[in-house]
């Protein structure tokens, strides 16, 4: 797999000039992608934060073959053209080795486009199906999703007298997918480059269906500055709160473990969308938060160590 010092030399697929906010980590995660992938890529994306900013007619952003798709059926225009390719193949009428990936937010994945993921992954399309996660509708007023964490304040979870923010954990859209059993499965974020790179390398050389997790915090939406996106990724990582694994025909691999695992406060008090837990009739839901963090870190390295045996 390629170093950080490869992935830059090569040519940019993501041009600047786009309109995302300053410190956006879903086009930080576009841009690592592409250069992943390489240019003999077909991209599609739902309706969100990323096709707004980089197509807004006339202009594009994309410099690789570029299809926006509805809301909710990304997974499906990509499965589309890969089984076109298919038969362009068979008929001799194609020959290149091209790379299909389809790309929402949590939004057009968590919720309004999940079944069409879940049909592209059962048919067996060959193709990467990447979720950038910013954990709501960050592109339509904040509004949470069914991957929004809980306590989380967002437009449609308000905090006040009557509820402190979203009341449910978020959905384990991962596990579904694992549940598919498909080749590859996968969780990553922008924070640690490397990791995430050779996990979009090792999904699109894989033969058959692939997905990618890959948590991408919003600046806007989560409520921190800026220049405290990376920090904020890291965090996720380090509080174990977003494990980054991947599932390879059934087998479960940690790709990074915390030297020192932190307690999960340390990332939900770097964001103002947490503000409000931290007040003594709230508490209570980071102890559940942590219950919930831990739980499912032991349970991922038990099913790593039954991998290995």
């Amino acid at each position: 797999m390629p170093g950080p010092k490869q992935l830059v030399q090569r040519e940019e697929l993501m041009s600047p000039g786009h309109r995302a906010c300053a410190g956006c980590l879903p086009m930080t995660t576009m841009r690592q992608v592409l250069l992943s992938a390489g240019k003999d890529t077909v991209a599609g994306c739902a309706t969100g934060c990323v096709e707004v900013v980089t197509s807004i007619y006339p202009f594009t952003a994309w410099r690789n073959p570029f299809i926006h798709s509805a809301f909710e059926n990304s997974a499906a225009t990509i499965s589309g053209v890969e089984a076109a390719y298919r038969s362009l193949k068979r008929q001799g009428k194609i020959d290149k080795d091209i790379n299909f990936i389809a790309f929402g937010g949590d939004g057009g994945t968590y919720d309004i486009g999940l079944q069409a993921l879940s049909g592209a992954m059962e048919r067996g399309h060959n193709m990467l199906y990447i979720c950038y996660d910013n954990e709501a509708y960050m592109n339509t007023g904040i509004q949470r999703s069914s991957g929004t964490p809980k306590g989380t304040a967002t437009s449609t979870t308000p905090v006040g007298k009557v509820r402190p923010g979203k009341k449910e954990f978020p959905k384990a859209l991962t596990e579904i997918m694992i549940a598919h059993n498909i080749p590859f499965v996968a969780q990553a974020t922008p924070g640690y480059p490397k990791d995430l790179s050779d996990k979009v390398e090792k999904a699109l050389a894989i033969d058959g269906p692939a997905f990618m997790n890959i948590l991408s915090p919003c600046t806007r939406g989560w409520r921190y500055p800026m220049e405290e996106s990376m920090e904020i990724a890291r965090l996720a990582v380090d509080t174990c709160f977003w494990p980054i694994y991947e599932v390879e025909h059934g087998k479960v691999r940690v790709t990074r473990k915390p030297k020192e695992k932190l307690p999960v406060s340390e990332w939900l008090k770097k964001q103002g969308r947490f503000r409000h837990l931290f007040k003594e009739e709230n508490k209570h839901i980071i102890d559940e938060i942590q219950e919930q963090v831990d739980r499912n870190w032991e349970w991922l390295l038990k099913r790593e160590e039954l991998a290995q045996s």
